[in-house]
């Protein structure tokens, strides 16, 4: 894995935006961080980008342009991907009960993403790419059961 550090200014984006999106077009994004700094005239976004080296390319995409899947249990360490599963089971449950395909609920990749920060909060939950109030709302509880009960569980 590496890491991608980019800074945006709030007035006046020009180059810094079309660098970051580069980045994303141009790497295997496992996951994007962002945060608003507010400092004024001088207010910026910062981003941290994780991607998998070598990962060049369309993002995500293979040779004939097909999604590539990411291997979490390749990226992920033994005890965090079996939390991974058991979040993934949890949300195909759900997602049965409610007729809507999986990535409804949440995506892989903010499923990995919530094993990897070990949310045990919604408002962590919150802090991951693309994850609204509603979702928290209605879905955050019982994922965040899952994550708790496998904090002092095996890891």
């Amino acid at each position: 894995m590496a890491f991608e550090f980019i800074q945006i200014p709030a007035h006046g984006q020009g180059a810094a935006k079309e660098e970051l999106n580069r980045l994303l077009r141009g790497r295997r994004v496992v996951s994007l961080r962002k945060e608003f700094v507010a400092q004024g005239q001088e207010s910026f976004w910062a981003f941290c980008l994780e991607f998998i080296e070598g990962g060049g390319g369309e993002r995500g995409q293979g040779e004939r342009g097909v999604a590539e899947r990411v291997d979490y249990k390749a990226i992920l360490s033994e005890g965090d991907f079996q939390i991974y599963n058991r979040l993934r089971l949890l949300r195909k449950e759900l997602a049965e009960k409610e007729a809507v395909p999986p990535y409804t609920l949440f995506t892989n990749e903010q499923l990995a993403e919530m094993v990897r920060r070990k949310a045990v909060s919604v408002a962590q939950l919150g802090e991951i790419a693309g994850v609204g109030g509603a979702r928290m709302e209605k879905y955050g509880a019982a994922f965040l059961k899952v994550l708790g009960a496998t904090e002092g569980g095996a890891s």
